[in-house]
């Protein structure tokens, strides 16, 4: 289903399931075990969780689970299944996300129910957060720059909830949006008589660069906003930082993110010295990208040379441990993890695969909404060759970037939450659990840290982000 690239008034009863899941997920009956996870009381949850890991403190978990964010309402955590050579497991999160697919690629849990996680997140994150502002005259809107399938799905399950048409407004980068203009801290949409709508609402989208053209600080309740953007939700650099202050909260809990060894603020002349630090195999990352966008992961001399060739438009770099294979994982502080993968296939293969868990906030805290699993292209080899592209190997987004603002999704890598899929994963409840409270207490790290970067009157501290994140060329794309 393409996106019309043009403002689309969404009426009420107009879901589809057909164009808003992909039509193996049309087909696919969940897996009781993932079923059960999503349904599984969260006292039962924390018990489970406890009990397996009883340094820590149920006291602090709880408070953790009823978290209520004030910024980031929505968020996906990327999670990889790691452990090490004497068989100490720990679920790894690569990234959290501030506008997270997982809707159109998740199995109904209830099904009857044909909205599926698109009505359970509008009406207990968005419809309630909404309620709680001011916000009492304008309409509603979804606006989206990518992921058409779900930006529609979103727009017509909110129109069914509301009773009420919802616009569908295209805001793409560096592209013509004349029909959006701010005023007055409001985003207004032209609608098809050519008047200036204010929108009162809308769940955001709006992926590559949204704060070039989205300001810091609206009126207008959108979820999520840019700030979550900046604090870590499309900010790596911010992110690491954010893991790092919440860890120090956490200190004596027993919990804490579990995150890639990661060295944040270089300059693209340091990236090789600290490549070197943990053995030759490491990842770099541009901090502002997504989607697979601006990862590169090293593990030979010709990659590291492939990569210096490379001109990139910012000043700073993150560099990570690599997760591999035992033989040729990084060697960081904290030890060598290497990836679980998937359970072997008929040839005995096994592949590196990640989690998506998609969370929203309820009136009792954060909630799984959705969850998918991701593989590489190529099976993990015991060791590397000189001549394999290790992305290949490692990589396992499933964006295809065609041209500009067009993307594609290579599906066949997708691994559902289905009867057939899921046992191919390599995990279970117990993964599922931790790979949950990782997603939580990443969400919960960003949250804080877009707290930390508005003042109380509602003013983006840019000076003090400034020094936080001191890269003059991504400085200059936000807008205020």
């Amino acid at each position: 289903m393409e996106p019309l690239k043009k403002i689309e008034l969404i009426k009420q009863k107009s879901f589809i399931p057909e164009n808003h899941f992909y039509t193996r997920v049309l087909n696919a009956t969940i897996h009781p075990l993932v079923a059960f996870f999503i349904r599984m009381d969260i006292e039962r949850l924390i018990a489970r969780f406890c009990h397996l890991n009883p340094q820590v403190e149920k006291k602090v978990l709880q408070e953790i689970l009823s978290y209520q964010p004030k910024f980031l309402f929505w968020a996906g955590g990327d999670v990889f299944n790691t452990t090490t050579s004497s068989g100490s497991k720990k679920m790894v999160l690569i990234e959290t996300n501030s506008s997270p697919s997982g809707q159109k690629s998740m199995p109904l849990f209830v099904e009857h129910k044909e909205h599926g996680g698109y009505r359970f997140l509008l009406e207990n994150s968005f419809k309630n957060a909404l309620d709680r502002g001011r916000n009492k005259d304008g309409e509603l809107a979804v606006f989206y720059d990518k992921n058409y399938m779900e930006a529609s799905g979103y727009a017509s399950t909110l129109a069914e909830i509301f009773k009420r048409d919802v616009y569908l407004v295209p805001w793409f980068n560096d592209e013509d949006n004349s029909h959006i203009k701010i005023e007055n801290r409001y985003i207004y949409v032209q609608d098809e008589s050519n008047e200036w709508v204010k929108i009162k609402g809308a769940l955001r989208y709006v992926t590559q660069k949204p704060w070039n053209r989205i300001p810091v600080n609206l009126k207008t309740f959108v979820m999520n906003p840019v700030l979550a953007c900046l604090a870590g939700g499309r900010n790596k650099m911010v992110a690491s930082m954010a893991y790092d202050l919440y860890n120090g909260e956490l200190a004596g809990s027993g919990l804490s993110i579990n995150v890639p060894e990661t060295i944040r603020d270089l300059s693209k002349n340091e990236v090789p010295l600290l490549v070197k630090k943990f053995g030759g195999h490491a990842v770099i990352k541009i901090p502002y990208s997504n989607a697979g966008q601006g990862v590169y992961t090293i593990t030979s001399q010709k990659e590291l040379d492939s990569f210096m060739e490379l001109d990139f438009p910012y000043d700073k770099f993150i560099v990570q441990s690599l997760i591999g294979n035992y033989t040729w994982s990084s060697e960081g502080a904290l030890g060598k993890y290497y990836h679980v993968g998937t359970v072997p296939d008929r040839d005995s293969k096994i592949y590196v695969a990640d989690l998506r868990m998609m969370i929203g906030s309820t009136i009792s805290g954060y909630r799984p909404v959705a969850v998918y699993g991701r593989k590489a292209q190529l099976p993990i080899p015991d060791k590397l060759l000189s001549d394999i592209n290790s992305w290949e190997v490692l990589g396992t987004n499933l964006s295809l970037k065609i041209e500009k603002n067009k993307w594609e999704s290579d599906t066949s890598r997708l691994l559902l939450m289905d009867r057939k899929d899921f046992n191919k994963i390599g995990v279970g409840l117990d993964e599922l659990i931790h790979a949950f409270i990782q997603t939580v207490l990443g969400a919960i790290a960003i949250d804080k840290m877009a707290m930390n970067l508005i003042t109380t009157k509602g003013v983006f501290r840019k000076r003090l982000f400034s020094s936080i994140n001191p890269d003059k060329a991504f400085l200059s794309e936000i807008v205020e």
